[in-house]
């Protein structure tokens, strides 16, 4: 290796670890320097409800109570801007993966967290293992395939397949989440990924909208990518490609 190449490999270096510093200052404002005035938010409406509550008017009382709601609803939000930008500097434990273990595994943990729904559940998988660090890898999975749930609620009979293959030339394995859900747009795709925005109300689904934003973050870092298709009441797929190991 020559100086030059040397030193670009040096000032690479040193550029992502200013970039870290620069993301754990952020985090710690977040986390700390945010969370004070939320906490007093939440107490002071609080206080207020008790205290002068036998003299406050129906509608005061229902104001109090969105003021406590959007302050715990922002805190929920911090947590998971957080929990993304953890997901950006996180150390990676990469090992072999074994797929159909996982999968199986992320989806009985599923079901079990939500036995009142009936799903038809279709998992095929080829015999592969991906590299990568299991616990993110099983993050992502695990907001996909609640993703496909929560979607195909208003479905009378809910489906769910899971296929994966491995492309062995390619030295990639792709990974397949079809649901009969709600879908959506396909015009509005492009903003899937973005950070807490919803195609959908929250009166009609939980959630902030952040769980894609959180897999395509988990894929990336381990060299992959993530694809979504989808139509209006015609059920999504998404597609996951992720290193063969």
């Amino acid at each position: 290796m020559d100086d030059a190449s040397a030193q670009r490999i040096a000032q690479l270096e040193a550029d992502l670890a200013a970039a870290r510093r620069e993301m754990q200052d952020f985090t710690y404002t977040v986390s700390h320097d945010l969370r004070a005035p939320l906490r007093h938010i939440i107490s002071y409406a609080r206080l207020a409800q008790e205290d002068a509550g036998p003299q406050l008017s129906g509608d005061v009382l229902g104001f109090l109570a969105t003021v406590t709601d959007s302050a715990r609803n922002m805190g929920a939000m911090l947590d998971a801007l957080l929990e993304l930008s953890r997901l950006g500097t996180v150390a990676l434990d990469v090992e072999s993966v074994p797929l159909q273990a996982m999968v199986e595994d992320v989806a009985l943990s599923l079901r079990n967290a939500h036995p009142q729904r009936a799903i038809d559940w279709r998992i095929e998988l080829d015999a592969c293992s991906v590299t990568g660090d299991a616990s993110l890898l099983r993050q992502a999975l695990v907001c996909v395939l609640d993703n496909a749930m929560k979607f195909t609620a208003p479905r009378a009979h809910a489906e769910v397949a899971v296929s994966a293959h491995a492309d062995a030339p390619a030295q990639r394995v792709v990974i397949a989440v079809q649901d009969n859900g709600v879908g959506f747009n396909p015009v509005l795709q492009d903003k899937l990924f973005q950070p807490f925005h919803r195609l959908h109300s929250s009166s009609q689904f939980s959630g902030l909208g952040l769980e894609l934003a959180q897999v395509r973050k988990i894929v990336v870092r381990h060299g992959g990518q993530v694809a979504i298709a989808a139509r209006v009441d015609g059920g999504c797929t998404v597609t996951l490609t992720l290193p063969l190991a």
